[in-house]
């Protein structure tokens, strides 16, 4: 896809979420919204994926660790060809395969069911060592965010991936500063994340998470080195993809506000969990 074609697909996606969203009256627009560019560039250019075949055994994975924000793997999904479109206006109504939390047993394309937050780069530094085992050459990659960092099993996974060298891994931490009753410098402050995953020995790329063609070039980038752990980091405006030894952390910086629907509308909050 030519630049231009990535920015129409990821507002399409923004559509696609404040519209599955405000129809289902619930949900959380703010860590959905804000990874419209980053989940496009993933499926339309880097994972390698088959929507007709969607448990290939060569395919990469992709793990949504904090499951509030799957309104946009929901949309990716969908206009990637994993299920007809008109799945995405039951969003959270009873019965539906796209409930608020992915269900992996009921939705094609998605690897892990999720919601309990911390725990995503644990299972995805699992599958990374059963493709290894395999002598697949498919990759992992991971979804936080930045409130989810507030949880211990996060890092023994980021100590995980450096002692059993998975190069296969990519993590990715939305960082935009708010969870669900404030900051995250106010609930508990994560620090310096750059410097954090760094002296967890992982290695850091910069990127503006909202600009396609950057996203691409940091993602190519920890996909290309394969002596370290990768920790990639994307932030809005001034961004970075943190790669290193193990995987690739992509982290993104986005306004401290997030959007959210309220009363029927669509405004500006300062208290939605990402």
């Amino acid at each position: 896809m030519q630049t231009e074609q990535v920015k129409a697909m990821a507002n399409t996606v923004r559509r696609d979420i404040l519209g599955m969203i405000c129809r289902a009256g619930s949900g959380h627009p703010g860590g959905s919204l804000s990874t419209a560019e980053l989940l496009t560039v993933l499926y339309f250019e880097v994972m390698n994926v088959r929507p007709e075949d969607p448990d290939w055994p060569d395919r990469d994975r992709f793990i949504i660790s904090k499951g509030h924000g799957v309104p946009t793997l929901y949309s990716v999904l969908a206009r990637k060809g994993f299920y007809p479109l008109d799945w995405m206006d039951c969003l959270r109504r009873l019965g539906s395969p796209l409930q608020g939390h992915p269900h992996a047993d009921r939705v094609p394309g998605l690897d892990c069911s999720s919601g309990s937050l911390g725990q995503g780069l644990s299972v995805a530094n699992g599958l990374a060592l059963g493709l290894r085992r395999h002598g697949s050459q498919a990759r992992v990659y991971c979804l936080m965010g930045d409130g989810e960092l507030q949880e211990g099993q996060i890092w023994e996974a980021a100590m995980s991936a450096a002692q059993f060298k998975l190069s296969n891994v990519c993590g990715i931490v939305d960082w935009n500063h708010v969870q669900l009753d404030g900051t995250t410098e106010e609930i508990m402050d994560v620090g310096d994340l750059t410097k954090k995953w760094a002296d967890f020995g992982w290695n850091v790329i910069e990127c503006d998470g909202h600009d396609p063609d950057d996203v691409l070039r940091a993602f190519t980038a920890a996909k290309a080195c394969t002596d370290k752990r990768h920790s990639g980091a994307y932030r809005q405006r001034q961004g970075c993809i943190l790669h290193g030894e193990q995987g690739s952390l992509a982290r993104r910086r986005t306004q401290r506000g997030a959007i959210c629907c309220r009363d029927g509308r669509i405004g500006r909050k300062g208290g939605v969990n990402e």
